[in-house]
């Protein structure tokens, strides 16, 4: 089984105010620094057991993949230490050590070779890797004549052509097609269930959340938040909207789960509940039930622009729906200081059973990072029950109408 042991990790770059510096400091090795250090990583611990997933996120520059370098050893830390047990399969640079004038078929070989595969376990697996690399004739083309897209399939075909105890993937997957990154996805499931440690970095929040157990938030090279998948990218939707005077705050419910709240304060929701059809408050829902989300908001200070979003997400913490008064043509100009706005949204709760949370947000324009006055996650809770519904499977009750003909 393989872990991961993150251990005061840090790595720093040499920076000289001139290229002069540098010669000097080389050519008089005793004398005194002529460079500062400009640090990239810092005091970064963390582990990763045995058949655990962990995502890592951050905004562009914030070390990710700095720390996935040095945790594979294609780049030394400066400090600390980094400790793995286990075969390790690693995706990083797309097409990192493909050589543009071999063929797809010798780099994979080359690829394997890196990997600890001898040449002939690599021959042995070849008709696989081709199989799920599904570029054809490509195969014995060079790399050259390869776009992204197909460089990824063969690079993660190779990588995952044996389950490794430690998979680690960086945001190459991004560059494929839906279709491969599906069937990337699903195999990364698979060796889940197999046991397989995996440490992986992605924009894609729905990846984060429906297969990591953690995930890591690096923010200006630091460690800033390490938690359950769907509480640190809460935070972390909160963070990339932080302006001056806005916060961050979160708190654990009774459920367990993080509450996270933010905003500048310039507006707050007052109340909000969800009502049945003879408007009084639910907690429990049938499917397909109207219901209506009767939601009162109050503007603080003037506000030249108000926009109310609410987002349905599920027991994962997947968005399940959302909109907002914005693109409902329904935004409120020049919004007094203490004036209220009481809002109703109606609609069919056409969602399978379980249990689901609201979203809150008032902002200006068409998204919270323009101005984020006030964003609340699980501001409401409830559970949708079938009690009357032919049997389904799935989070969407899409009511059927059929027909069969016998003949």
């Amino acid at each position: 089984m393989g872990t991961i042991t993150i251990t005061n990790l840090g790595k720093a770059y040499k920076q000289y105010p001139t290229r002069w510096s540098r010669l000097t400091e080389w050519l008089v090795p005793f004398g005194k620094p002529r460079h500062q250090l400009k640090w990239v990583l810092q005091d970064i611990n963390f582990s990763v057991s045995p058949g655990e997933a962990v995502g890592i996120i951050g905004i562009n520059g914030a070390g990710k993949s700095t720390l996935l370098k040095m945790i594979t050893g294609t780049t030394q830390p400066t400090t600390g230490s980094v400790h793995i047990t286990g075969r390790v399969a690693a995706m990083l640079e797309l097409g990192m050590g493909f050589h543009p004038d071999f063929t797809g078929r010798q780099n994979a070989v080359m690829a394997g070779q890196l990997l600890g595969m001898s040449v002939e376990e690599i021959a042995g697996l070849m008709p696989e890797i081709e199989a799920f690399a599904e570029i054809g004739d490509y195969m014995d083309q060079p790399v050259r004549v390869y776009s992204s897209g197909m460089q990824m399939r063969v690079a993660f075909s190779v990588a995952t052509a044996r389950r490794p105890d430690v998979l680690i993937v960086d945001e190459a997957l991004s560059v494929g097609d839906a279709y491969f990154q599906h069937k990337s996805f699903d195999r990364i499931r698979e060796f889940r269930k197999q046991g397989t440690t995996l440490l992986i970095v992605s924009h894609d929040k729905g990846a984060i959340q429906s297969i990591c157990d953690r995930a890591i938030m690096l923010d200006g090279g630091r460690l800033g938040k390490l938690g359950e998948p769907e509480a640190v990218m809460d935070y972390y939707n909160a963070m990339i909207a932080q302006k001056e005077n806005s916060k961050i705050e979160q708190v654990v419910l009774d459920t367990g789960k993080v509450q996270t709240t933010s905003g500048t304060g310039e507006a707050e929701i007052e109340s909000a509940v969800l009502l049945n059809s003879e408007g009084k408050p639910v907690e429990v829902i049938n499917v397909g039930e109207r219901i209506t989300l009767a939601v009162t908001a109050r503007a603080k200070v003037a506000i030249p622009e108000l926009v109310l979003g609410y987002l349905i997400k599920d027991r994962l913490g997947q968005p399940i729906f959302g909109t907002n008064t914005h693109h409902l043509g329904q935004a409120l100009k020049q919004v007094e200081a203490g004036e209220r706005v009481k809002y109703r949204f109606s609609f069919p709760a056409n969602m399978g059973e379980g249990s689901y949370s609201v979203t809150l947000a008032l902002h200006a324009t068409d998204s919270h990072l323009a101005a984020n006055y006030f964003w609340k996650d699980r501001m409401i809770l409830f559970n949708i029950v079938n009690i009357n519904r032919l049997h389904f499977i799935g989070v969407a009750w899409l009511a059927p109408e059929w027909e069969s003909n016998r003949g």
